[in-house]
């Protein structure tokens, strides 16, 4: 990932920044995000302790170059309004995922997630010349899914029973980009992005 991936990745457009997460913005995250809307589907239960401890890994996780956590903020309020991550890096073959994204439920549906993604599909695809960008929702998960096919997305299929979590068994539904699509889905999202942003005029 050393490099692939040039650490520090900063990413910025009208009303986000994306960068690195960090330690110290840890408490900080924390103390903001401890509405369980935000935990039903992912990984974790969402108390004080496994947010803390699942920023934490990320953290480490960049450090042995398996994964690259951002903190998404509003640049309007400066303030963290969630966190995102690419996944699964494969240098050699030029494929990751993009997880672990989750904003404040205030943020939903506000065309953040659209601007967001555009500007880690970008990167991706244009940056590091990625040939397939992933997405792996809960196959229950209907809002995230519906988010991941909004963004132009394909379907590849459902994985059955691919974990346990704290809320059962879970089958994962999966998505991709891939390059040659790239150009395409790359209009359909900034229209989208335009069409927040003029609405929020």
């Amino acid at each position: 990932m050393r490099n692939w991936i040039r650490h520090p990745v900063i990413l910025e457009s009208r009303r986000i920044l994306l960068v690195p997460l960090v330690e110290q913005e840890i408490d900080q995250i924390v103390a903001s995000s401890l509405d369980e809307r935000i935990w039903t589907y992912l990984p974790i239960q969402g108390t004080a302790s496994d947010i803390r401890t699942a920023l934490q890994e990320a953290i480490q996780a960049r450090a042995q170059q398996t994964q690259y956590p951002f903190s998404i903020v509003d640049k309007q309020t400066g303030q963290t309004i969630g966190t995102t991550r690419l996944l699964k890096l494969d240098p050699i073959n030029r494929t990751l995922e993009i997880g672990w994204t989750w904003y404040l439920p205030i943020y939903w549906g506000t065309g953040y997630n659209e601007e967001c993604k555009l500007l880690l599909l970008n990167y991706c695809f244009e940056d590091l010349k990625t040939i397939r960008v992933a997405f792996i929702a809960g196959e229950k998960n209907i809002r995230s899914r519906k988010a991941i096919e909004r963004l132009g997305a394909k379907f590849e299929g459902i994985f059955r029973n691919v974990a346990i979590r704290h809320d059962g068994k879970r089958s994962s539904a999966c998505y991709s980009i891939i390059d040659e699509e790239w150009p395409e889905t790359k209009v359909h999202l900034e229209n989208l992005v335009n069409s927040k942003l003029t609405g929020a005029r």
